[in-house]
């Protein structure tokens, strides 16, 4: 992307227009790099002063999502945790000879109660995947 900026430059057209590609996989990092870059072409001013603002505000950002993401690791543990409790309550289950397999896979209330158990399970899951994309967004 950057060698693209580049060549934009050296052939007299803007090397913003070269940093914006929207699926890009930096797309998002190199909007503000772009936006500076065009305000410097168009008004005259210093890139290196708008280049360091945008350095700042990315640096500021990184950090902001890295203490969010740690923040939020607590949270999808536990989610973890709990989905796989259900799991370990069968085992101890077999162990002390309750037969909760049997139970699960033979009997007619285990027709309708091991698929429901696995559906709120997932449901639970995703949900926390949903909760903690909205912190990170």
């Amino acid at each position: 992307m950057l060698a693209i900026s580049a060549g934009r430059s050296r052939l007299g057209g803007s090397g913003a227009d070269g940093l914006v590609h929207p699926d890009s996989v930096v797309a998002e990092e190199l909007s503000p790099i772009a936006a500076a870059w065009r305000v410097a072409e168009q008004h005259g001013l210093a890139l290196a002063e708008l280049l360091a603002a945008a350095r700042t505000d990315l640096l500021a950002r990184t950090r902001f999502r890295d203490r969010t993401e740690s923040a939020l690791a607590g949270a999808r543990a536990s989610a973890t945790v709990l989905a796989g409790l259900p799991l370990v309550g069968i085992g101890l289950g077999q162990l002390m000879g309750a037969a909760p397999l049997s139970v699960l896979f033979a009997s007619p209330a285990g027709a309708f109660l091991l698929p429901l158990g696995t559906a709120l399970a997932c449901c639970g899951l995703l949900w926390t995947d949903v909760i903690t994309r909205r912190g990170t967004a």
